[in-house]
This record gives structure tokens, sequence and C-alpha cells, in this order.
């Protein structure tokens, strides 16, 4: 089972506050979440269940006839993959990957890939580019030790792998890597090969070229 926490996103991604007003911030959250969505349909990998009570994030769930699992108390990723966890455990699911809604880079194979390489019984770990969060993880099974998610939450995750003497796979993948948080991470974004919706918003956002830069970023009018 996939899992896809959504907090609400009418007030998603604080961080960038410095950079994007709010109405910009939820439209790139909406944004994301749909090249995620869609990456994760087009690698037919295993069922997706959004953990969420976010209004778009339920309707986009019902436009591809996801599963929901419902986080009425919407208090934190960590929480609601605590109870999604518990609730795949009730239903017999013996493996769980947790994917956020803020990798808009993440490729259809990359999910294939995660399944490929992960062990019998084990973890596979995907690191953030700068090796400090985890923006994918594999358990088999389910419940093999419990998540944390946050800034540094890398670390904590491959010490708690180890520590079930399972076997751990750390995969490096370049476009589930890259979580937007930061001004610096729409830059990383925009310059990125591709035209993925995020990408274009970045771009008409004004991310990803400078005054002394080829202006091909630019926002088109």
């Amino acid at each position: 089972m996939i899992l896809v926490p959504i907090k609400n996103l009418a007030n998603a991604k604080q961080r960038l506050a410095p950079a994007l007003e709010q109405a910009d911030r939820t439209e790139l959250a909406h944004t994301m979440l749909k090249d995620v969505i869609e990456a994760l349909v087009e690698s037919s990998a295993d069922e997706i269940s959004m953990v969420t009570a976010d209004a778009f994030a339920l309707e986009l769930a019902r436009e591809h006839n996801l599963a929901v699992i419902h986080d009425e108390s919407n208090i934190s990723e960590t929480d609601a993959i605590e109870m999604a966890t518990r609730h795949c455990k009730s239903r017999g699911i013996d493996c769980t990957v947790v994917i956020p809604g803020d990798i808009p880079l993440i490729a259809a194979a990359e999910v294939r890939a995660i399944y490929a390489n992960a062990p019998q019984n084990g973890t596979v770990l995907v690191p953030s580019h700068d090796k400090r969060g985890t923006n994918a993880v594999l358990r088999r099974p389910a419940s093999l030790f419990s998540l944390r998610f946050g800034n540094d939450s890398f670390t904590p995750h491959l010490a708690a792998a180890i520590a079930t003497e399972k076997t751990c796979v750390v995969l490096s993948l370049a476009g589930i890597a890259l979580d937007i948080d930061t001004a610096e991470d729409l830059h990383a974004l925009a310059r990125a090969q591709g035209q993925k919706p995020s990408q274009i918003l970045a771009r008409k956002f004004g991310f990803g070229y400078s005054d002394n830069e080829n202006s091909v970023f630019a926002a088109k009018p």
C-alpha cells in the first residue's frame, strides 16, 4: 500500500511565506500533489491511499479512484502515518510505502525501483537531496518500526531500520530527493529539465533564473 499523507493544503508551505503569498503557496501545493499522484498512478506499483481530510486531496482521490484513509485529527504527518499504518495492519497489508505530496519530480520508474529493490523483510529509504529528510520509506512488514517525520528524519529512520536487524536498502533517486520547502528548492525545481505543471508554475512565479542568467525560465505572459 502506498500512503500519501496530506495535511490542510489551505495553509500549506508556511516556510515559503517569505517568497510566496498564501494563495500561491496553496496553488503550488495543489499542483505538486497532482504531479505526485499522476506519477504514482502511472507506476501501477501498488494500491494508493490518500491519508487526509483535505477537500482538494479528497476530490483528487475521487478523480483517480484512489482509496482514502480519513485523517480527521490533521495533527501531523507522523500521526497520520501512524494511524494509517494501524489501518493497513488491520487489513492484513504487509508492506507500506510512504510518499509525501511535495516531491513533484517523482517519476513512475522511481516508484517501481523502490519495490524492485525492496527486501522480503526490511526497509527501503530514499533520502532528500540534502540527506537530512526521508522522502520515501518502504517497510515490510508494515509496522516494522515507527516513523517520525521532520527536517532531520533520515538518520533516525536509518538507525531504526538497522535496529530491526532486517535488510535496509538506501536508494538515491533524484526526482524523489527534491522536496519543496524553500525558495532554493523552488529554484532547483524550475531549473530541472522537464515541463511538469509544478515546474511551469515555479517558473511563472519567477524562480529558476537570475538577472545575469538566460531568462529561459522567466514567467510566461
